[in-house]
């Protein structure tokens, strides 16, 4: 491990709004972290965080969790949170397979994933994010009518998802295989993580589905 990435594993376990690995808050984020009863989203495969902070600032009624297992990328968002005095923001570095440990059922509004690991192999299909694993467990936490939002690069990914959730009970409430060529595109869609930009610098279109569970 570099120096770099030593020095923000320590920094993170000092830092108020980031948990890892032990369930702490479970049924109860709003009551006794966030002190609200505002809806909770959340941001899988977080990176850096710059879904999570964006979504932070621009609705300040809502509370939002980035979850990572890579702590080094976490602390990154962290910071940003406590250096822009953002309450509403928590980080949450555990594998997303055990999601279920730390949030319990309806729970949760809204859940972002962004630009996840495709896992093409078909042999890892049960780790992607979208598989019919992940649906359950998204589905377990999710409040009634809640909402699913999916960007990504790849179109494989896209395209498994997509024919997956038209097989489930499952409403599509938007899709696109070019985003930035949509008029569905605003603000909120705008918001880019740092692989989004790298994509988009050489060209590559830009997927997205949001669906709810019916």
């Amino acid at each position: 491990m570099g120096k770099d990435k030593l020095k923000r594993f320590i920094e993170i376990a000092t830092f108020a709004n980031v948990f890892e690995m032990e369930p702490v808050h479970k049924g109860f984020w709003g009551t006794n972290y966030f002190k609200n009863s505002h809806p909770i989203v959340l941001e899988l495969g977080c990176g850096r965080g710059e879904y999570t902070v964006n979504l932070a600032e621009k609705y300040p009624n809502k509370n939002f969790i980035g979850i990572d297992i890579k702590g080094a990328r976490i602390w990154r968002g962290a910071k940003t949170a406590i250096e822009n005095n953002l309450q509403n923001v928590a980080f949450l570095r555990i594998e997303i397979e055990n999601i279920l440990d730390h949030f319990s059922a309806a729970e949760i509004s809204e859940i972002w994933i962004t630009f996840p690991d495709p896992q093409p192999q078909i042999s890892r299909e049960r780790k992607r994010l979208t598989s019919v694993r992940f649906l359950t467990y998204y589905q377990n936490i999710l409040k009634p009518n809640g909402i699913v939002h999916l960007k990504t690069d790849s179109d494989a990914l896209y395209d498994y998802t997509n024919t997956l959730i038209q097989e489930k009970p499952i409403q599509v409430l938007a899709a696109t295989t070019d985003l930035y060529q949509d008029e569905m595109l605003d603000d909120l869609l705008q918001i880019q993580t740092t692989y989004e930009k790298k994509y988009l610098a050489v060209g590559k279109n830009i997927n997205y589905l949001k669906f709810s569970f019916e």
